[in-house]
């Protein structure tokens, strides 16, 4: 079986953002780390989107870095779809420059971080953000990025 997570990638052309081949590559490591053969759609959104998005499903009215939205079926529906991410290419494009780290290793550990969320991983409480802190660590790594924390 091959390990991989087919991307999805929707930009209106006016935002800057990396290359299908480039989220293709930051997501490999997690394919081949838990065995899985998914499709993920990535749209890349304005500050504006972000924030309506942030505001009406978390209750946060300000635009974030990255939101993920699992795939809802039903467990008796087989569907290769993982979810969806909305990655705010300005956000991430600021914290970047902000944490003096470069701006594609930002959106490599912003991307990573979405996918987890989907694969159940989460921050809240602090054991769990210490699991899903060391994976995105562990997966990083291997693209020879730098601990983002």
């Amino acid at each position: 079986m091959i390990h991989q997570i087919d991307v999805i990638l929707v930009n209106d052309g006016e935002i800057p953002s990396p290359s299908f081949e480039q989220f293709a590559t930051w997501l490999q490591p997690l394919a081949d780390h838990f065995k899985i053969h998914k499709e993920l759609c990535i749209k890349i959104v304005h500050p504006e989107e972000s924030q309506f998005l942030n505001n009406y499903y978390r209750d946060k009215n300000n635009p974030t870095n990255v939101l993920s939205f699992p795939s809802d079926l039903p467990e008796y529906v087989e569907s290769p779809h993982l979810g969806d991410l909305a990655i705010c290419a300005d956000v991430v494009e600021k914290e970047a420059q902000a944490q003096g780290k470069p701006s594609d290793h930002h959106w490599a550990h912003m991307t990573v971080h979405g996918c987890l969320h989907l694969l159940g991983y989460d921050h809240i409480e602090e054991d769990e953000a210490e699991v899903m802190e060391a994976l995105e660590v562990a997966m990083l790594a291997q693209l020879g990025m730098a601990n983002p924390y």
